[in-house]
Order: structure tokens, then C-alpha cells, then sequence
């Protein structure tokens, strides 16, 4: 209730939401898992991680994060907080398309409607090209709408998701750890949301395997690409995973050779530090999306 009064303006956590909540026992050989000297990965799974972003990635997660800002809601109050953004780079071109509900209560009519909706595309093109070089930016919004059709026409919600009109989300179907969907990139098959952050390696890894990454990239020269791959077995620790991969793409004058060492202590390091994760994942303090 305290997540809904703080991240989503409109809804009230008593008055708009149903909650069913449910606690039932565990399977016998998982919960076993608990009572074992060390905590073993309740699974058998895989997940990657990488760095650094790229341009589009940094532009579209800026972008969303601009959007659900204070700073923005103050400035368009029939800004909703239900945002979806899509980025396609073509070349130096970069076409944003952008999902955001309005406020019905802050929108009088259709004209209204439309000129907030200008505003916010010229503010949006204002954010990115003061932040990111593209040659070019097409940003479009709510690509759906049609003038003249009153409420058939627009995005109109009462409270700032579509979620008030019955369409509901699923886990997994959202953003990644770090922040976005990244469909050109490695995927793991696990969705870290939902997950126990003590022994369930779709939560940890997922999380680990991207802290792994960008501590190479910054901490070692010469590199251009990073991507971490870690493998866990039912069973094992979760701090020994059965496989621990790192998969670099060099700058022309950097040798394998060179830099294996030290990426070599860089994943053992961070491997060292999982409880430490486990715990702040445990107290919410990392966001999983």
C-alpha cells in the first residue's frame, strides 16, 4: 500500500485495489534447502548480464524515467504514471514511440487533450536532445490517437494506468533488471520479480550478472563489451554456480591476454560479496525493473 501511495498519484491503495494474499507451504525438498549448512540455488537456471548500455538503451530508460519524474508531474499533472517506451535506432536516427496515459480529471476537452500532448512531445524532444547526439529524433505519442472521435479518439484513464480499464500486467512480461527490454541482447528465461532474494538464482543472478559486467567494463581498460553469464545447479551454493563466463569485446589494440587476469578477479571478487546482495535485495533496497 506504502509503494502505491508513493509511485502511483491517483490511486488510492484502499479504495482502488483488491489484494488476495496467500501463504502456503513449500515443496519439502526446496524448503529443506533453508536447513542445509550452505543455502543452495533452489533451481537450475541461467542468467546474463551486460555492459555497458547502449546509446538507444540509455536514451529510452532516461527518457521513461523523465517522464514518470516529480519534475515532470508538476509539469504536466495529466501525465499518467502507465508509460511504455519504444526505441528503434536507424542508423544515427533515433525514433522514439512513446504509450502514456492521461489524467482524465486534468483534461476538460479534446482540444486540451491534444495541446498537452504537443507540449509533451516538444518537451520530450527538448530532454533527448539536450542529452544524446542522434542526427535526427522522431518522437511520437500515443500513435493511437484520432482527432474528432472524443473518447473513442484518445488515451484517456482516471487513474493514470490503464490498469482502470481492465488491462493487466504479468510478471515477466516487463523490463529487465536494468531497466529496459533489450530485445538485440542475451536474454535469461528467468523474471527476477516474485522471486525469494535468499536462494532463487532467477532473482540473484539476474541481478549479480549485470553488477559483474559493469564493474569489468570500468574497472578494465580496453574493453568495448562485456557480457556475464553465470549457471546455477539445484543444489549448489549459490555462491558457486556451476558456470561463471565472462565474453568481452576488445578495442582494436587490446590483447585477451592482457586483461583475462583481471576480469578473472573481478568475477571472483563480486561472486565473494553474494550474501551481501542477497540481504539488499531481501530489504528492497534494488529495484528489479
Amino acid at each position: 500500500k506504502e509503494w502505491f501511495r508513493e509511485n502511483m498519484r491517483f490511486v488510492d491503495p484502499e479504495e482502488h485495489v483488491k489484494y488476495q494474499v496467500e501463504l502456503k507451504p513449500g515443496s519439502p525438498s526446496l524448503v529443506d534447502i533453508f536447513k542445509r549448512e550452505k543455502i543452495g540455488a533452489n533451481d537450475t537456471s541461467a542468467a546474463v548480464g551486460y555492459a555497458p548500455m547502449s546509446r538507444t538503451e540509455r536514451a529510452v530508460l532516461e527518457v521513461e524515467r523523465f517522464l514518470n519524474s516529480r519534475e515532470f508531474k508538476k509539469e504536466f499533472p495529466e501525465s499518467g504514471e502507465d508509460i511504455k517506451v519504444m526505441g528503434f535506432r536507424l542508423e544515427d536516427t533515433l525514433r522514439l514511440t512513446i504509450s502514456m496515459a492521461f489524467v482524465d480529471r486534468f483534461v476538460p476537452d479534446e482540444r486540451s487533450y491534444f495541446r498537452a500532448k504537443e507540449a509533451i512531445l516538444e518537451r520530450v524532444r527538448e530532454f533527448v536532445g539536450e542529452r544524446f547526439d542522434f542526427s535526427d529524433l522522431i518522437v511520437e505519442l500515443n500513435v493511437l490517437d484520432r482527432p474528432g472521435r472524443g473518447l473513442d479518439g484518445v488515451y484517456l484513464t482516471v487513474l493514470g494506468t490503464s490498469a482502470d480499464s481492465g488491462d493487466s500486467g504479468q510478471v515477466g512480461r516487463g523490463n529487465r533488471v536494468n531497466g529496459v527490454i533489450p530485445l538485440n541482447r542475451p536474454i535469461g528465461s528467468e523474471a527476477a520479480a516474485g522471486k525469494n532474494p535468499v536462494s532463487h538464482v532467477g532473482k540473484i543472478y539476474n541481478v549479480l550478472t549485470h553488477r559483474i559486467a559493469e564493474a569489468i567494463y570500468e574497472q578494465v581498460p580496453g574493453l568495448r563489451e562485456v557480457y556475464v553469464w553465470l549457471l546455477s545447479q539445484i543444489g549448489r551454493p549459490v555462491d558457486e554456480p556451476l558456470i561463471a563466463a565472462a565474453q568481452v569485446v576488445l578495442e582494436p589494440n587490446t590483447k585477451l591476454s592482457e586483461v583475462a587476469s583481471q576480469i578473472e578477479d573481478i568475477m571472483a571478487a563480486k561472486l565473494d560479496t553474494i550474501r551481501d546482495l542477497t540481504w539488499e535485495l531481501a530489504q528492497g533496497k534494488i529495484p528489479l525493473c
